[in-house]
């Protein structure tokens, strides 16, 4: 089987990845042809030849590859069949990858819509002009065609964004403070590339920001426009009410660190007190909220969505309890993001990891780095990782974010 990719596959370190991929799931390679770029601008191109006794494991280093970028280059159209059942894709489907993705549908290349991972592609007709689009399985309608198999499908690698290597030298170990200026510095400046160039910046943040005394922070970084959407659980938002009435988070005093008396229920009389004025945006417009990151979203028309878990206490009047629709709400808030920003929560991190697709830069700031290794074991592999202190990187990063963000 032979598989082609063309991009910065040297500097990008997608060769030896690869190769690694074939020897590791029991295959041998041989390299046909490699075009080699010769500018640090110029793009290689490599045609891979690759082997296996066994048909599955062929099987799976075709997928394997398949998820870095290579491709068969053949000229053929893609195999459809029509969906038979609600929501259930036909045999032998086309699993999607988060990279930029065409297809070839008699004669015609299509690039594919609202690219993600873990979708199938769907062919449609309109006014005799032919698109294709990633639709999850559960919104899958019968009737429908669907793309099987790799033949027709040419994934594109995602090796342009060669400037993370400068986070590469940080984030394999917890950084000194002099350090976490330095990443945060970074961070700072490709969020003002993202927003001069009219890029969205979403954030997806877990209640450690509150409960490290930084929700003010984030609450002025919000407020100067710096951010587009804000995607958290139900935890990020109440702790951040709990913070802003009663000066604690979780019952410990943002003032003292001490363990408040009674304080495990102040987060209860926190979601109490939102309920009684309907909402959050109700609280606000009471005066009973008028601080906070919650209170910054509501008064500068920052969109956001609480996602709600199993452990949810209350939970909040806006917290979205149906996960689908949640799911759905994440997804309309990331169309457009230029840079994602993952600050201190894992699960949220990996859901928004495996919705966008990889062109978009996704940075994770986070005191664990077995947090990152997730999100890139799950297929986004275009993560950077800051692995420090969230409370510790917020009160740095606010510094270098305290201009007004540029008008769109």
């Amino acid at each position: 089987m032979q598989l082609s990719a063309r991009g910065h596959l040297i500097d990008a370190n997608l060769l030896g990845v690869a190769l690694d991929a074939v020897t590791g799931g029991g295959g041998s390679y041989r390299i046909v042809s490699f075009d080699i770029g010769r500018t640090k601008d110029e793009e290689s191109e490599i045609l891979l030849e690759v082997q296996a006794d066994d048909e599955r494991d062929l099987a799976g280093i075709i997928d394997n590859l398949g998820t870095l970028g290579f491709s068969q280059p053949d000229h053929s159209s893609v195999t459809l069949a029509v969906v038979s059942a609600q929501g259930v894709a036909p045999d032998g489907f086309y699993s999607s990858t988060n990279l930029a993705t065409s297809v070839r549908v008699e004669g015609k290349v299509l690039d594919v819509l609202d690219q993600r991972m873990d979708a199938t592609i769907v062919i449609s007709e309109a006014g005799g002009a032919s698109s294709a689009r990633c639709v999850k399985l559960r919104d899958l309608v019968v009737g429908q065609r669907v793309v099987l198999g790799n033949h027709g499908v040419t994934v594109t690698p995602d090796t342009h964004r060669r400037e993370a290597a400068d986070f590469s030298f940080m984030s394999s170990e917890v950084s000194s403070e002099r350090r976490v200026d330095d990443q945060a510095a970074l961070l700072a400046g490709l969020w003002r590339e993202a927003k001069a160039a009219g890029g969205r910046v979403v954030l997806v943040g877990g209640p450690v920001i509150i409960h490290t005394g930084q929700a003010e922070a984030l609450a002025g970084i919000i407020s100067r426009g710096w951010v587009d959407a804000l995607l958290a659980g139900n935890a990020l938002a109440v702790h951040d009410v709990e913070a802003a009435v009663l000066g604690t988070s979780l019952g410990i005093s943002q003032c003292t660190g001490r363990a408040e008396l009674h304080g495990h229920m102040n987060h209860m009389r926190a979601i109490n007190l939102v309920r009684e004025h309907g909402d959050l945006p109700g609280a606000v417009a009471a005066g009973a909220l008028n601080r906070g990151v919650m209170h910054a979203c509501v008064t500068h028309q920052v969109p956001f969505c609480l996602a709600g878990s199993i452990r949810d206490d209350g939970p909040l009047p806006e917290t979205e309890m149906d996960l689908i629709a949640a799911q759905a709400r994440y997804a309309e808030l990331l169309v457009g993001a230029q840079l994602v920003v993952v600050l201190g929560t894992m699960l949220h991190g990996i859901g928004v990891g495996n919705m966008l697709p990889a062109a978009v830069q996704l940075v994770c700031v986070d005191i664990n780095p077995a947090v990152a290794s997730k999100l890139s074991d799950r297929g986004s592999s275009h993560t950077v990782a800051i692995v420090t202190d969230v409370g510790l990187f917020m009160a740095i990063l606010s510094r270098h974010l305290q201009d007004e963000a540029p008008a769109p």
